[in-house]
């Protein structure tokens, strides 16, 4: 079995590739198959990585706060990209550049600190706070992995989302006969 620390690692490795991967470049069409990878992503790395999430208590509330910054981190990471209709296809596409690249990087990083740092750096005052406030520390992974996918799911949304607003392309009139 492996411990806690290396399950967030590989999460955390898992959603940066999977994310720059799929969203860095100039011209990234967006179809069927890049907005159902991040929900098939998830509906694998869930029940690997969560095994009971809590149903009560401060852990519940640990685990939906993980969801609530990866529902925010999911709407600035989608705010960080570009989506328009492809002049030569006509159909909707993204960019994303280094600021995104950054971003994604910068909150997996922080992500990913943390899991280490919980783990060597400062393991007494969170074990502490976990004993005082009744907080699992499973919990706390299924936060992380919570935030992970919620940020992947709501940046795959909001590009869904955009690329269904986006204007038709404008039809060329098909020239009539003359009529005699």
């Amino acid at each position: 079995m492996i411990s806690q620390l290396t399950e967030a690692m590989i999460v955390n490795g898992v959603v940066l590739a999977t994310v720059l991967a799929s969203d860095l470049g100039p011209a990234r069409k967006i179809d069927r198959a890049r907005l159902l990878r991040p929900v098939i992503a998830a509906a694998v790395i869930v029940p690997l990585f969560v095994s009971r999430p809590a149903t009560s208590g401060t852990s519940l509330v640990v685990e939906i706060a993980g969801a609530a910054a990866g529902l925010l981190g999911g709407l600035a990471a989608a705010a960080l990209m570009r989506v328009y209709r492809n002049p030569r296809t006509g159909q909707p596409a993204s960019s994303a550049g280094w600021a995104y690249a950054a971003f994604w990087t910068l909150v997996v990083g922080a992500r990913a600190a943390f899991s280490y740092g919980a783990a060597h750096w400062f393991t007494g005052p969170i074990v502490a706070w976990c004993i005082a406030n009744q907080v699992s520390q499973a919990a706390i992974t299924d936060g992380l992995v919570f935030m992970a996918i919620a940020m992947i799911i709501v940046r795959t949304a909001g590009l869904r989302v955009r690329a269904a607003r986006l204007p038709r392309p404008a039809t060329t009139a098909q020239p009539q006969p003359a009529t005699v």
